[in-house]
């Protein structure tokens, strides 16, 4: 008699678990099949509005909507099983006011199955944080450097490194936990301040560009995969996919004008 195992996804409430202690693992996913692959390597994918510039070329993550990440994150539903899926809040989706959040976020929950929603920002967005987690939806924030916000921050700048910017990072991490967040994003801040940060507030903190110290660690996937043309100061590269893609797409080319390619092994023959 076969037995079915069925895999037990994480949930927000497990990475909460996490502070403090084994490293969270985390990678964007925007596709089902590459949320295959990583799905057994990571404890969370982040559905990330990124995918505006990393699958359709645009300049920043502004003009991504939200049909667009309900798109991608039922797709990466689909291809994965155990690890917790977070889908990013777009800008213009939630900062209205906390029900206009908590629209967006019940949208994107029940059209994709994910189990908890991200958004940006600080001290401002407290009381929204606090709305959708008392009515049952997990909330990861966003503190530090804020790509919705570039246009108001001159753009991707290092937070910091002033007194004056540190003291305002802290102040929107501490608010941010203080409201219920399950854990919260520390992205482009000076390693010290993301240290303090990460050994001040009760919930996992999950660098990027921040310090080893933090609670976990995430990257764009195509970024450490050598996909992405351009990448920041803080992505190291664990593979050359794109080199290998130009590679087998270049020898592809060749065969096909060399007539050698599709070869017998590629047709259908008729039956004798």
């Amino acid at each position: 008699m076969s037995v079915e195992v069925t895999t037990r996804r994480l949930t927000a409430i497990d990475i909460r678990g996490r502070k403090g202690g084994e490293p969270i693992v985390s990678l964007t996913a925007y596709h089902a099949h590459t949320a295959s692959i990583i799905d057994r390597f990571v404890d969370f994918m982040l559905v990330g509005d990124s995918l505006g510039m990393v699958m359709h070329g645009l300049e920043t993550t502004v003009p991504v909507t939200l049909d667009m990440m309900i798109l991608q994150g039922q797709a990466v539903m689909r291809g994965s099983k155990r690890a917790l899926v977070v889908v990013d809040l777009p800008f213009g989706s939630y900062e209205e006011s906390p029900a206009a959040a908590f629209r967006s976020a019940a949208r994107i929950m029940k059209e994709t199955g994910c189990g908890a929603v991200k958004m940006e920002g600080g001290r401002h967005m407290a009381e929204t944080v606090r709305f959708l987690v008392e009515r049952g939806v997990p909330v990861m924030g966003h503190v530090g450097l804020t790509p919705q916000s570039i246009n108001t921050m001159g753009g991707f700048k290092v937070q910091g490194r002033s007194e004056e910017s540190a003291a305002a990072v802290l102040a929107d991490a501490d608010a941010i936990a203080a409201a219920g967040a399950f854990s919260m994003v520390v992205e482009g801040v000076v390693e010290p301040l993301a240290r303090e940060i990460t050994a001040r507030v009760p919930i996992p903190t999950i660098g990027i560009g921040a310090s080893s110290a933090c609670d976990g660690q995430i990257l764009v996937l195509e970024d450490m995969l050598g996909l992405s043309p351009r990448v920041p100061k803080f992505v190291k590269r664990y593979g050359a996919l794109g080199a290998l893609i130009e590679e087998s797409v270049a020898a592809y080319a060749e065969e096909v004008r060399a007539r050698s390619f599709p070869g017998e092994d590629n047709v259908y023959q008729p039956k004798r």
